[in-house]
């Protein structure tokens, strides 16, 4: 690839190395300006304006990594996508639309959800070792035995008997979300090269469950409502997570799903054959799957706290321009044996 095309890639690889101090800035934003709301509104309004023009450039700083890194084509497609939409809420933030204060307090909850784990190893070594055990277990249930190595155990391995696996470790860095945890499944294959499916970060269900709890957080409702609906997404999303883990390495793994070959390895750009089923498993088949099953959560969610429902008639605002009623159509409107004594019209925002 040559001309404006290959400098556009060259200067989207290149933003992406602000993507995590980047990540910072944002999430202490819109926590900033989350707690400037609870006492001067209009202050935080222009606070918040300007956290989601840094979000916009947030996604911006992904691109790259998404769609020619990742070859992720639905994460690709809406990293792209996030970046005007992200500049368009904060304009109408701007221009009076208060709704999207609770929007806003969304992003904050999920991103002082998310970060920590990213920044601390305390947190994250945890994580990614227990999800690891547990998707061992379940393999173990299937009547799979896999081998799970550390990551400079498997490289090790693998070096003893190609030359290549040197250079191949020393691209898995931390700087690429790869830790010397207990985290790598090694499969062996005869007279081929091993193939190691390793789960980091990304790969526990945390960024779905960020999202979740985020939401939840945001909305003004009573403790009990936010506590059910914390009991449905949560320990929904952790479930589903580990089939999704088991699914891909034993997938990819095995070398289960090797269907239309040449045809998947032009559309990924990979030089590898076995990497169709990793592709097929995970960035077609996993990722559409999550999209599905995100929405039947929160259509749990819903039921047990409508109060979302605004931040839900928000976002479709933003990516149609038409106004929604979701609390008619799906009818739910927060009354029951729980809801608040002498209730009132749901409002998620706190407002009059």
């Amino acid at each position: 690839m040559t001309g404006p095309a290959a400098s556009l890639l060259s200067a989207l690889a290149a933003l992406g190395a602000l993507s995590d101090p980047l990540a910072w800035l944002v999430v202490a934003t819109f926590v900033g300006g989350s707690l400037l709301e609870l006492r001067a509104r209009e202050p935080a309004r222009y606070v918040l304006v300007g956290a989601w023009l840094l979000f916009a450039l947030f996604w911006l700083t992904l691109v790259h990594h998404f769609a020619f890194e990742q070859k992720s084509v639905i994460e690709g497609v809406g990293a792209v996508a996030a970046v005007p939409l992200s500049a368009y809420v904060g304009y109408l933030l701007y221009a009076g639309r208060d709704s999207l204060f609770v929007l806003s307090r969304a992003v904050a909850g999920m991103g002082a959800v998310f970060m920590p784990f990213e920044a601390l190893a305390v947190l994250r070594r945890p994580l990614i070792e227990t999800v690891t055990v547990q998707t061992e277990l379940l393999m173990g249930l299937l009547g799979q035995d896999p081998t799970v190595l550390t990551w400079s155990e498997a490289t090790e391995r693998i070096a003893a008997q190609y030359d290549w696996a040197a250079a191949r470790a020393r691209s898995f860095s931390e700087e690429r979300g790869y830790y010397d945890y207990r985290n790598t499944f090694f499969f062996l294959h005869e007279g081929q090269y091993p193939i190691t499916y390793t789960i980091r970060l990304a790969c526990t269900g945390l960024g779905s469950m960020a999202i979740f709890a985020g939401l939840i957080v945001a909305v003004r409702a009573p403790l009990r409502r936010k506590a059910r609906a914390f009991a449905v997404s949560i320990p929904v999303i952790y479930a589903l997570n580990l089939v999704r883990n088991v699914f891909i390495g034993l997938t990819f793994g095995q070398q289960r799903l090797q269907v239309a070959v040449p045809q998947v390895m032009s559309l990924f750009g990979t030089s590898d054959p076995r990497m169709v089923s990793y592709f097929l498993a995970d960035r077609v088949l996993a990722q559409s799957l999550s999209v599905v099953a995100l929405v039947a959560i929160t259509w749990l969610v819903v039921r047990e706290l409508p109060e979302v429902l605004t931040v839900v008639e928000d976002v479709l605002y933003v990516l149609t321009g038409s106004e929604y009623d979701l609390r008619d159509a799906l009818d739910v409107d927060g009354s029951g044996p729980d809801s608040d004594p002498d209730p009132a019209p749901v409002r998620a925002d706190g407002g009059e």
